[in-house]
């Protein structure tokens, strides 16, 4: 029997009620099943065709870049891609997470005395590695845009197809960045090796399911977590990749994330000794947070109260989606100590951010999907 093709399998899922039918995402599933048929058709790394075959660096387009606006589904197909593509040399990783690695294995191989410290780093990556899937790329740092021209055509020359998801067209990718010119090799390389499709649904999955639904929940009881359980695997699908967050040498571990998705107790983020950056590095990574146990704030943790109105202007700046149970309204969190006058910002800033429409300029600007 014939292997289901994937939008065979889509319009099962439709059938079954769990998906609805989308017109661009059918779409997308046509070019991702023209990726899947090159993947599949070539024989696997190191076995004996591979060998006996010598390959030389593939010519022409063989993965995909998938593009468009915030909840139009690009992180369902691309998992529906992932799961369904028939290699075991395969990974998906978000691509903020992957290059926190990549700069990790330079660092350690920095300290061999290599004198080109990428040429280990990509080997090591692309070694058994046929298929690499990332999700949300996006260039924001200087050091990843001088870095991923030449690590993409590494991969590229060995073999590796890579397919990734994106809030922005190529030629947007690191725009108005620093010393832009130097990158600009990379955004042709893409277009070079990648089918590079926009995604144009009109329908933002993600928000219709927030529409109308409370965000914040009052008092943080087991009737709020139940509510937060339920929105987190509604999101996420409950299954969690888990993200690390490499900050100044020290990383912020994310056991619950998934397709942008984080799910993190107050504690977790503001009972520890982060800073500004962490904060930063988190609001950059994710695009909804749902944040349990928000206690009440005074002067008796005056320490975490600092670094709750520190993570809320991150969240606030980055235009994240933040579900939270709290011990009661924004107005009423912090009402005595030191820094109330300060807090009347935080308060107005959480409010806000529990309108209907919060979050919906997220295509515009970029934030990840």
């Amino acid at each position: 029997m014939p292997r289901q093709s994937l939008t065979d399998l889509y319009h099962a899922r439709v059938a079954e009620g769990t998906l609805h039918a989308d017109a661009a995402q059918l779409a997308a599933l046509r070019v991702l099943d023209e990726v899947r048929q090159v993947v599949e058709a070539e024989p696997p790394k190191r076995s004996i065709l591979w060998r006996m075959s010598k390959p030389k660096p593939p010519e022409g387009r063989r993965g995909a870049y998938l593009w468009g606006g915030v909840g139009r589904g690009k992180s369902m197909l691309m998992d529906l891609f992932h799961a369904h593509v028939a290699v075991e040399a395969k990974r998906r990783v978000h691509f903020h997470a992957f290059m926190q690695e990549v700069h990790a294995a330079l660092h350690e191989a920095r300290k061999t005395g290599v004198d080109d410290a990428l040429v280990p780093v990509a080997r090591d990556i692309a070694r058994d590695l046929r298929l690499l899937c990332f999700d949300e790329m996006q260039i924001t740092d200087i050091t990843d845009a001088m870095l991923v021209g030449r690590l993409f055509q590494m991969l590229f020359d060995a073999g590796v197809v890579i397919v990734t998801t994106s809030n922005r067209v190529p030629d947007d990718l690191y725009k108005d960045g620093l010393n832009r010119d130097l990158f600009l090799p990379f955004i042709r390389l893409l277009s070079e090796k990648l089918i590079v499709h926009h995604l144009v649904s009109e329908t933002d999955y993600r928000q219709n399911r927030l529409e109308g639904a409370p965000r914040y929940f009052v008092p943080a009881d087991g009737v709020a977590r139940a509510r937060l359980d339920a929105i987190w695997t509604d999101l996420s699908g409950g299954d969690p990749d888990g993200l690390r967050l490499t900050v100044k040498g020290r990383v912020l571990e994310i056991p619950h994330f998934h397709n942008g998705v984080a799910r993190l107790s107050f504690w977790d983020l503001c009972g520890k000794p982060l800073g500004p950056g962490d904060y930063l590095a988190l609001a950059e990574a994710v695009r909804v947070l749902i944040l349990d146990g928000i206690p009440r704030l005074s002067r008796a943790n005056f320490n975490e109260a600092k670094r709750f109105v520190t993570l809320v202007d991150a969240l606030y700046e980055a235009k994240v989606t933040l579900i939270a149970s709290a011990a009661a309204v924004p107005e009423m969190l912090y009402v005595e100590g030191e820094g109330t006058f300060e807090f009347e910002r935080t308060a107005s800033r959480l409010r806000e951010m529990q309108g209907a429409d919060w979050g919906r300029a997220d295509a515009a600007t970029g934030v990840p999907d």
